[in-house]
C-alpha cells in the first residue's frame, strides 16, 4: 500500500549572515493512520501538531539545520514525543536555533527510515548546507528534497556553509541516478521530478568548466 504523504505549509523568517528573507515552507508527512514521519518543522508548531492528530510520530526528521527547517522542532518533538535526526554536519547550525537542547540521533548516509512498514534511505546531499539530506524511496518513486532540489534548480548557495559546485556535484552523484519519473517533495515551492530537472543540472554542471 502506498505511504500517505501530506504536506503542511507554514510561513515565517529565513535568517542567515545578518539577512533575514519571508518564507513559505513545506513541512511533509509520510505514514499511514497509525504512524508517521515528520520532514523539518517550520515557524508555527500547531499545524504540524494538528496534522500529526495523535499519530506515533517515529522520528521528526531534519534535512538540514537552517532555521527556517527547525525553528519549531522541538516544540513539535516536545509535544509529540518524536526523536529529533540531524546529520551532524549541521550541528553547527542547530546550536544557533537550540543552544541548550541537541539533537536525539544523528541521520547518516544510506541510513533507513522505517515508517508505516516502509523504508526511506537517507542520501546526504552537501551543497546548500554541509549536512544536507534527502530521503528516498524506490518503491514509492519519491524524493523530500529540503533545500537540495527545487522545480528550477539546486538549492541556493553563495551564504555561510554552502557551496555552488558541491550542491550540483551532490545532485548529479546522488539524485540524478534516481529514476526520471521520480517526484520531488521540495522543502518550498512545487513539487517537480527527478527528469525534468536533470538538464539544468547538466548544463549547471558544465558551466562550472
Amino acid at each position: 500500500m502506498a505511504a500517505r504523504i501530506e504536506r503542511v505549509v507554514t510561513s515565517g523568517t529565513f535568517s542567515i549572515d545578518g539577512e533575514d528573507f519571508a518564507v513559505d515552507n513545506n513541512i511533509w508527512l509520510v505514514g499511514d493512520d497509525q504512524e508517521v514521519v515528520v520532514i523539518d518543522a517550520a515557524h508555527e508548531a500547531a499545524p504540524i501538531v494538528d496534522a500529526v492528530g495523535g499519530r506515533r510520530v517515529v522520528a521528526l526528521v531534519c534535512t538540514h539545520g537552517h532555521n527556517d527547517h527547525i525553528n519549531v522542532a522541538v516544540e513539535v518533538a516536545e509535544a509529540t514525543g518524536a526523536p529529533i535526526w540531524l546529520h551532524p554536519d549541521d550541528t553547527m547550525l542547530w546550536e544557533v536555533v537550540n543552544p541548550d537542547r541537541p539533537v536525539d540521533a544523528a541521520l547518516a548516509d544510506g541510513q533507513h527510515v522505517e515508517v508505516a512498514g516502509g523504508a526511506w534511505q537517507v542520501l546526504h546531499t552537501p551543497g546548500h548546507s554541509p549536512g544536507g539530506c534527502c530521503l528516498y524511496s524506490e518503491g514509492e518513486g519519491v524524493l523530500f528534497s529540503g533545500d537540495t532540489l527545487f522545480n528550477g534548480g539546486p538549492g541556493a548557495t553563495g551564504r555561510s556553509f554552502s557551496s555552488k559546485p558541491t550542491i550540483l556535484h551532490s545532485i548529479e552523484r546522488r539524485l540524478l541516478r534516481l529514476p526520471a519519473g521520480t517526484v520531488v517533495h521540495t522543502g518550498h515551492g512545487d513539487d517537480t521530478t527527478i527528469g525534468a530537472e536533470a538538464d539544468g543540472i547538466r548544463q549547471a554542471l558544465a558551466d562550472l568548466g
